[in-house]
């Protein structure tokens, strides 16, 4: 091999890894960029989502078309489908729609814009570094993807063009054929293969694009290649599901089952398809009175031949056959759900050893993760007022229901295990690059949690002192108990209109609870106060003194608790 053949390879090598990893780094910053911005949009999205399988499939293509990652979605319905979050007809659902939805990259990549790539990235990072508010920057993110994207995709066709001044790897390339039917499955075999190296099928679509446009490999060769991609894509949900519960692990086999059945009888018909999508590109220019679209027609760009009619044509051939995959695995998604039970059976035993739906395959969307940490939250404050509630029959009943008691107790002590498992799912999130108001919002979550937990601990006290005084022979008196029960019922209204303020994100809570929170606070005060009065009769013992004045003690607590989580409602720090 002469000097300027090794000179050739390395401006090759160097070019295809440098615009690689510069258009993987820009999907990257355009996907986290643009989950920043419509954060709040996709949470309301996902948690609408339905058993209705269509209403799912539209879900998973705008989700993805705004992430601009299978990927991302994909490990994203295995998480919730594993978390119990999200049925397994809907996560199927989802999964079909992201397969259409990552195919508008490819549409993105028609957009002749590439020599902009740089001064896009250029202007939005610095729009990124010198601005000031959030939802700038992310924007500014989400540009400066777009630009790398593109310079990375100028970088690799530029690189390609090489190709051609090598003989021995243009003819390497040739050999990909796709006139026969073996000669399809080979490319679609390559593609597959090389989508699974990569682990994004954005990438390998990139790839392609940047062979086909220079004139590496021909229009037929790309389309056999992008269809291979859709297999290869699926090894990054068989990879989050990876110790997930059965329901996850189907969600992920199926993703596999679609694409697998879509290549395969796309193969079967792949000549007759490719003539389909000539037919649709001749209808189109007929209808719109522009010359035939010819996929071999060459333009010259710095002296370099370049074909640019094949980029939208491989755009097109993805797209219409996830479309047509879809629409065909649409009526039978039931079927699908059955077979996929039969086939991967549950576990005798519970597979659920956590007390949260909280999966850490979520925190690849910070803002979907953040939500979920929410919900947790939400079945905390619901445990603390039904704590309350029992406390309240357990206070009157002349002989405590022990299995009641039980319940009580053990209530508290999942309360705080589902702390532990939230901190360590917040902090986990807090470590990684999360938009500042996520953050606000976890050390909030994180703060609220303890609050809680603090509140279930003192309800449970509040059941020892009262089974301390039944051991030792002694209850509170009528008036005390009558009191009690009277300030349990206020205390309970209270955290349940901050329960309340909580799941409606009420900002207005202390204004709208502070009568509340006063008459509780006055009631205990009261209660003390006549409590001190009726000692100078003699007629109360002392520990029914002690326990007493305790009680009302850890009644306090608890309206200080939840009081603290209606300023963290509020949005006071």
């Amino acid at each position: 091999m002469n000097p300027l053949d090794i000179s050739a390879i390395v401006d090759l090598v160097c070019g295809i890894v440098g615009g690689l990893g510069l258009f993987l780094l820009g999907m990257k910053n355009m996907s986290e960029g643009m989950q920043a911005v419509a954060g709040a949009g996709l949470r309301h999205m996902i948690s609408a989502v339905t058993n209705n399988r269509i209403a799912a499939t539209i879900v998973g293509v705008v989700v993805t078309t705004v992430v601009q990652s299978s990927s991302v979605t994909t490990v994203m319905v295995v998480g919730f489908v594993n978390s119990g979050v999200m049925e397994l007809a809907q996560g199927i659902g989802v999964i079909m729609g992201a397969n259409i939805g990552t195919t508008v990259t490819g549409w993105i990549l028609v957009l002749k814009v590439g020599k902009y790539g740089l001064p896009l990235m250029g202007g939005a990072a610095f729009v990124y570094l010198f601005s000031k508010g959030d939802r700038w920057r992310y924007w500014a993110m989400a540009f400066m993807g777009v630009g790398m994207v593109f310079f990375g995709l100028e970088l690799m066709k530029d690189a390609c063009a090489i190709i051609k001044e090598i003989p021995a790897f243009e003819s390497w390339f040739q050999r990909f054929r796709a006139d026969s039917y073996i000669g399809v499955l080979q490319c679609a075999m390559a593609g597959c293969v090389l989508t699974t190296l990569v682990q994004s099928s954005s990438a390998t679509l990139g790839i392609t694009i940047s062979l086909a446009s220079q004139g590496i490999i021909p229009y037929e060769t790309a389309a056999a290649l992008v269809l291979g991609e859709n297999v290869g894509t699926t090894i990054t949900a068989i990879l989050a599901s990876l110790g997930a519960t059965t329901n996850a692990r189907r969600a992920a086999y199926f993703h596999v089952v679609f694409n697998l059945i879509g290549v395969f009888w796309i193969t079967l018909i792949f000549q007759w398809y490719i003539e389909l999508i000539y037919w649709i590109f001749n209808w189109y220019a007929w209808f719109v009175s522009i010359a035939i679209i010819d996929v071999t027609h060459i333009v010259m760009v710095d002296g370099k031949e370049t074909f640019p009619n094949t980029t939208p044509m491989i755009a097109a051939t993805h797209t219409i056959f996830n479309v047509v995959n879809t629409l065909l695995f649409l009526p039978f998604l039931p079927w699908f759900v059955k077979m996929l039970n039969r086939f991967v059976p549950s576990k005798e035993f519970k597979e659920k050893p956590r007390l949260t739906d909280l999966d850490i395959r979520i925190l690849e969307t910070p803002l979907l993760a953040i939500e979920q940490s929410r919900k947790e939250i939400e079945k905390m404050s619901m445990g603390c007022s039904r704590m309350l509630e029992w406390l309240a029959e357990l206070l009157q009943q002349d002989e405590p229901d022990k299995a009641l008691g039980d319940r009580l107790r053990q209530r508290e002590q999942v309360l705080d295990s589902m702390q532990d498992e939230i901190a360590e799912f917040i902090t986990n999130l807090l470590a990684g690059n999360v938009p500042h108001s996520v953050a606000d919002e976890a050390r909030q979550q994180l703060r609220m949690a303890d609050e809680y937990e603090s509140v279930s601990d003192y309800i449970v006290n509040l059941d020892k002192f009262d089974r301390k005084l039944r051991r030792d022979g002694h209850r509170f008196t009528t008036e005390q108990r009558e009191g009690l029960a009277e300030l349990n019922r206020h205390i309970s209204d209270y955290l349940a209109a901050v329960n309340e303020a909580l799941i409606q994100e009420n900002r207005s809570v202390l204004t709208k609870t502070d009568a509340m929170s006063k008459r509780a606070r006055t009631e205990i005060k009261q209660l003390r106060r006549q409590h001190l009065e009726d000692l100078s009769s003699g007629a109360i013992a002392p520990i029914v003194s002690v326990a007493y004045m305790a009680t009302l003690n850890a009644y306090a607590r608890v309206r200080d608790h939840s009081h603290n989580i209606a300023e963290v409602v509020s949005g006071e720090k």
